[in-house]
């Protein structure tokens, strides 16, 4: 889907089967065509297959791809990127905050035990380039992205803001109501969307999890976003008190039923979240 004329989107659907059942999801990567052709993230596992065809279907091959960004280290956005890399030979382009889960994905499942781990995510890949908040990269044809550090959902995500299309790419920083809920700090996830609101000009916002959104559409979203996060954080502030946190899982099936979301959503990723509610109510104790 060509959402500019430099900038292309690519929706990639996947399952994740957890104890509970199965989940439909799906994620987006896109394409920015510069003088370079810049991709970012990579999908999950096999994504690449979906890629180079719409390369291919836009004119262009896969070795023309010569860098690769990294919003952050999670499977449906690291999943292909060993097998780009090698198609492509391009560079890849990552926080610091991200970069041992990305260069080590063992170490990712053994701190972030994601449902099916091993079937999204191919394997680890080097870092060639750490980026860090307010660093521009320049691909050349006047396209520059300028990088904004949004923690909150991973510990080094970040978002990238292209002034010329007047597009910001925000990974999974801007949560979708009604959707997964998954941050590892609650505080920091409310200040990153604050960051992003406050970014001027914007015409099209792309979001991993979401459809793209334009014009005013932009800033309801972000809004309904910060709305989504403060009702969990009133959901798991009521619920604690009489439901044992102790067990984390139990915990999040409560939390997950009051907020009407599907069982099969309740697993170790979701828990983590609603652990990370409870310890921004313990600190403001």
């Amino acid at each position: 889907m060509q959402i500019t004329e430099h900038i292309h989107a690519i929706k990639i659907p996947f399952q994740v089967k957890t104890n509970s059942g199965i989940l439909e999801r799906f994620v987006y990567s896109y394409l920015i065509y510069g003088d370079d052709v810049c991709l970012i993230d990579s999908g999950v596992s096999s994504s690449e297959k979906v890629i180079f065809d719409y390369l291919e279907k836009t004119g262009h091959a896969p070795d023309d791809i010569s860098l690769m960004i990294l919003t952050h280290s999670h499977p449906d956005h690291i999943g292909s990127a060993k097998s780009i890399q090698r198609i492509s030979g391009c560079e890849i382009a990552a926080h610091c905050g991200e970069k041992s889960w990305i260069e080590d994905v063992d170490l990712q499942f053994k701190e972030r035990p994601v449902p099916n781990f091993h079937s999204l995510v191919e394997g680890s890949v080097q870092v060639d380039i750490v980026l860090e908040a307010g660093e521009v990269v320049d691909l050349g044809g006047n396209i520059q992205l300028e990088v904004i550090h949004t923690p909150g959902h991973s510990a080094g995500s970040i978002s990238l803001h292209i002034p010329p299309e007047r597009v910001l790419i925000t990974g999974d920083a801007v949560p979708l109501p009604g959707d997964l809920p998954i941050y590892g700090d609650f505080a920091k996830s409310v200040m990153s969307i604050e960051r992003l609101k406050a970014v001027k000009g914007l015409e099209v916002l792309l979001a991993s999890w979401d459809e793209p959104q334009k014009g005013d559409d932009i800033h309801q979203r972000m809004d309904e976003a910060l709305d989504y996060l403060q009702h969990i954080q009133e959901v798991v502030e009521k619920l604690a008190p009489v439901n044992s946190p102790a067990d984390s899982m139990e915990f999040c099936r409560i939390v997950l039923k009051e907020l009407g979301l599907p069982e099969p959503a309740a697993n170790p990723i979701v828990a983590r979240s609603f652990q990370a509610n409870l310890k921004d109510l313990g600190e403001k104790d």
